[in-house]
């Protein structure tokens, strides 16, 4: 099963005997309160208009748990993500499709939370909201309540080339020597020329840089397969070695294991990230565009 659908895909799919649930995970990155601006608000933007049906999913109080040693996102508490996937309507026989604002990094996250706790049917909408070209509602929708319980590991039964692993700092730093460990963020952040966010730059010891910037065309949407494929190889990715993805935070990163995903090569992603490891100050740090 394909990871992403298209927007005519999803218009025919809400049309079908099966309808998939809808999500709506809009949510930014932003370090806009550091200036005194307001942070961007996911909820205001879902009441203003979204697609018909779809259900608002908060990725900071649902999809993650409060910032702490684990990272900015550590993994949320399985039985809080199980309810807001049940009070949205999720159900295991029933197929969801997750959209956000167009970055895909938010739906992304949700795709992998989705998979990781076994569910079989779920896909990102590609290109997010700026590809849907129907009329958007704001009526907020009730849902019957889902009958989805999340089973941490269980990645969906969605076979081998499809199959959400997840890792911690430990596996990280070994698979960074063992494997490949993608580094998501942008170039100069790997490179630690800049950090915005977090107290240290740099990237873990024999990670490769691969922004996740560089999975998309111009209008946000993915790269076609077979150049998804030749990028991660070029890399050093393929689908018989061990791949691993990290972000500052689990988000980006999420989307970068999607972008895998529909190359068809199996990845597993470190939650915690590059927030998690450089609160550690007995974590190595390397720096400078050479992985080591």
């Amino acid at each position: 099963m394909n990871a992403i659908i298209s927007a005519p895909e999803l218009v025919n799919a809400l049309a079908g005997a099966n309808p998939p649930v809808l999500l709506d995970v809009r949510w930014q990155l932003s370090t806009a309160g550091a200036a005194g601006a307001a942070p961007f608000d996911g909820r205001a933007e879902y009441a203003a208009g979204h697609l018909p049906g779809a259900v608002f999913v908060d990725l900071d109080r649902e999809l993650a748990s409060a910032p702490g040693g684990r990272g900015r996102h550590p993994m949320p508490d399985v039985e809080v993500f199980g309810a807001a996937m049940r009070r949205a309507g999720v159900s295991s026989g029933r197929p969801v499709v997750v959209y956000d604002g167009g970055q895909g990094w938010a739906a992304a996250r949700a795709w992998w939370l989705l998979r990781w706790t076994g569910h079989p049917n779920v896909r990102v909408l590609d290109g997010g909201l700026p590809a849907w070209e129907a009329p958007l509602s704001t009526d907020v929708p009730v849902p019957a309540e889902g009958d989805f319980t999340p089973e941490p590991g269980a990645t969906g039964g969605m076979g081998a080339a499809n199959a959400a692993g997840m890792l911690d700092a430990d596996g990280a730093a070994a698979l960074a020597r063992s494997g490949v460990l993608l580094d998501a963020r942008a170039g100069e952040r790997y490179r630690g020329e800049v950090e915005p966010i977090d107290p240290v730059g740099g990237h873990i010891p024999g990670a490769v840089s691969a922004p996740t910037t560089d999975n998309v065309a111009a209008n946000g949407r993915f790269l076609p397969a077979e150049e998804l494929r030749a990028r991660f190889k070029a890399l050093g990715a393929g689908e018989d070695g061990e791949v691993g993805v990290y972000c500052g935070s689990g988000v980006s990163g999420a989307h970068e294991v999607l972008a895998l995903a529909v190359a068809g090569i199996p990845a597993a992603l470190y939650v915690g990230s590059w927030s998690e490891w450089s609160s550690d100050p007995g974590r190595p740090v390397a720096v400078g565009p050479d992985p080591q």
